[in-house]
């Protein structure tokens, strides 16, 4: 049996369609130095990182995510909380590796999962289709002995049929069914978020992978859930979820092109970042505005040093100073 979504093209979903193909167009033509790609997926990548692996419970800050990312120790937090980071880092990549590849197959999910998974499982085994009854709050996925024919269904769709859609809402479907199914004893919430991305970048509607969509979930845990919840209680009509996730992807987009408005240096000269700018920079799309003090206290610098990499960003328009003297922050400037 073929699996078939169910769902409307709604008025207020066709005009979120509308604006994110806007969106993204705005952000694609934009005039992004090429030296900057790599310093917003990098930040995105951290981004996506942070927000999945918080949805379920990784007590880990930006900031920790971050540090893990670059090889920095970071203190108070447990093996645990670091090895799921640090497997949704390589998941992410795997999924950025292979993002052209025309057919998924089971195999390729269970690759990702015993990437994502390895070595923080609570029950049954990484990279293998479930064979336990489970529990998803007051959900009770398919039986165990139905997940691998309900797997193949799924598939056979995302390879054929979701090609027929806009990604936005073929994203949007995948996630929803791989959850409904829950194919993994465990872990199926990453996986299902790392799969709607990869769907995302099949389709090269984030052909920079500058777009951290998981944000907007993590920002948005209740109604998160609540969205998931409620398809299964219109009896599987998808029309909800996907309005959902259409707004989620529009805000996406909207945060991405503050970012790239941000990083457009319209100076005479080139500006080269170093590091420790993009870590500033960082910082402060993170916090708004920080004052002189919170600054070098976050970067572990002196004042001295703090202005050393301010002032070129200054000159540049990137930064701007708002307020007094004593009460002054710094912030990215809005073009």
């Amino acid at each position: 049996m073929a699996y078939i979504p169910q769902f409307t093209i709604t008025s207020p979903l066709l005009s979120l369609v509308e604006t994110i193909a806007a969106l993204r167009e705005k952000i694609q033509s934009a005039a992004v130095e090429v030296s900057w790609i790599p310093a917003l997926q990098k930040d995105t990548r951290t981004r996506n990182v942070h927000a999945s692996t918080a949805i379920e419970g990784n007590p880990l800050t930006l900031e920790q995510v971050r540090a893990l990312e670059e090889g920095r120790e970071i203190a108070a937090s447990d093996l645990r909380s670091r090895r799921e980071v640090l497997n949704y880092f390589a998941g992410l990549r795997y999924v950025e590796k292979h993002a052209k590849k025309k057919r998924i197959c089971h195999e390729d999910l269970f690759n990702l999962h015993l990437i994502l998974a390895g070595e923080v499982m609570d029950q049954g085994t990484a990279g293998s289709y479930r064979t336990i009854a489970v529990r998803v709050g007051n959900h009770f996925p398919p039986a165990a002995v139905d997940v691998s024919g309900l797997m193949f269904e799924l598939l056979e769709w995302w390879n054929h049929e979701s090609a027929k859609l806009s990604p936005v809402l073929s994203s949007a479907i995948l996630h929803y069914r791989f959850e409904d199914i829950h194919p993994f004893a465990d872990g199926n919430g990453r996986t299902g978020r790392a799969l709607a991305l990869w769907e995302l970048y099949r389709r090269g509607f984030d052909s920079h992978h500058i777009f951290s969509v998981d944000e907007y979930y993590w920002e948005d845990r209740p109604g998160y859930y609540a969205a998931l919840d409620a398809v299964r209680k219109s009896g599987e009509d998808l029309t909800g979820w996907l309005e959902y996730c259409a707004e989620g992807i529009r805000q996406t987009l909207e945060n991405a092109w503050l970012r790239v408005q941000a990083l457009e240096v319209k100076s005479p000269g080139k500006l080269v970042l170093r590091p420790k700018q993009e870590r500033l920079l960082q910082l402060l799309r993170d916090h708004g505005s920080m004052a002189p003090a919170e600054i070098w206290a976050a970067m572990e610098i002196s004042r001295q040093g703090a202005m050393d990499l301010l002032r070129p960003l200054l000159d540049a328009g990137v930064v701007e100073k708002v307020g007094g003297k004593k009460t002054g922050h710094y912030t990215l400037r809005q073009r």
